[in-house]
């Protein structure tokens, strides 16, 4: 098992490598059965392309690896997936670790890496802004995310320290970060 998550934690750091470059013609690899190794994701991202590279180029199946990939559409159910044992490795934030680990289960997940440096959301516009500051989002609404999740307290940090005021007093500059749309 540790392989595979060598295996898989090579293939996700391939962002700056060349991936034509990685594949190996190692025929002990292409004899032997393939391990199969189901990963979890919380959803497809564009932060996660170096997978879907080594994935479509078949660089897992290479090195002895079936990777089934799945979309669990969310922390708590990528973590469902590994508790209940449908998933092998779960790509997610640490809440979902932390409400399992919080709740006294003796079956918790450890996160142990971290597959990108930022946090993947972005802060999409209607209207095009070729001067953006963090302060054109005074008085305006954003959709932040589900409570207590990773993205949304990632923006109300990123908020906060650009000088805004989180609330739902939009006409006194205040930034509505709404949670109830999912």
């Amino acid at each position: 098992m540790h392989k595979k998550i060598i295996a898989l934690a090579s293939a996700l750091s391939l962002g700056a490598c060349c991936l034509t470059g990685c594949a190996s013609n190692n025929q002990a690899t292409k004899d032997k059965e393939l391990d199969k190794v189901t990963v979890a994701e919380v959803t497809h991202s564009v932060f996660y392309a170096p997978q879907y590279a080594a994935i479509t180029q078949g660089f897992f199946k290479e090195e002895g690896i079936e990777l089934d990939l799945i979309d669990a559409q969310g922390a708590d159910k990528t973590m469902a997936a590994l508790i209940s044992g449908e998933a092998d490795i779960g790509l997610m934030g640490p809440e979902a670790s932390i409400y399992v680990y919080k709740q006294g289960s003796d079956d918790y997940a450890i996160n142990f890496a971290q597959l990108t440096k930022r946090d993947g959301s972005f802060i999409i516009s209607r209207d095009k802004n070729d001067n953006f500051t963090y302060k054109n989002l005074q008085g305006k609404e954003i959709l932040g995310g589900r409570a207590g999740g990773v993205p949304l307290m990632t923006l109300e940090y990123l908020l906060k320290n650009q000088g805004l005021t989180i609330g739902e007093n939009t006409s006194k500059g205040q930034v509505n970060v709404r949670t109830d749309v999912q």
